[in-house]
């Protein structure tokens, strides 16, 4: 049996980006329209460039990247499912004892009150605790 990958594994996988056209509605987005499918090293580095205090919706980053790469809408599932490669990869090598300072603060794109939050093997907590840390 094949050893399951780390976050950090699944972070660092070479995956790139792709727009494509829809051909049935899906979530908040038209039949027809150009969808982006980011990658976990897109959204850390969109993650990576929100500035120490400063919070960004996860449909703001949605939509930023979608314009970024010639796309009307980016994929909502796909989005969620790489935010959390990115937050559970960084928390994992915070957890290795890097600094803070050096991991991408996915805090500031995850609500603390999201789906999304309560799926995080280390919980909501650490969320509110960076972002009060930032305020």
């Amino acid at each position: 049996m094949a050893k399951k990958k780390t976050w950090i594994e699944k972070l660092e996988e070479d995956k790139a980006p792709q727009v494509k056209r829809l051909d049935k509605d899906f979530a908040d987005m038209p039949a027809g329209c150009m969808m982006l499918i980011a990658s976990p090293k897109l959204i850390a580095d969109y993650v990576d460039s929100i500035g120490y205090g400063k919070r960004i919706p996860l449909k703001t980053m949605r939509n930023d990247l979608a314009l970024e790469h010639g796309a009307e809408y980016t994929c909502p599932v796909t989005t969620g499912i790489f935010l959390r490669i990115v937050a559970e990869a960084n928390y994992e090598k915070w957890q290795n004892s890097a600094s803070l300072e050096s991991v991408t603060p996915f805090w500031r794109v995850i609500d603390p009150g999201s789906p999304l939050a309560g799926k995080l093997s280390f919980g909501r907590d650490f969320l509110e605790e960076r972002l009060n840390e930032e305020h």
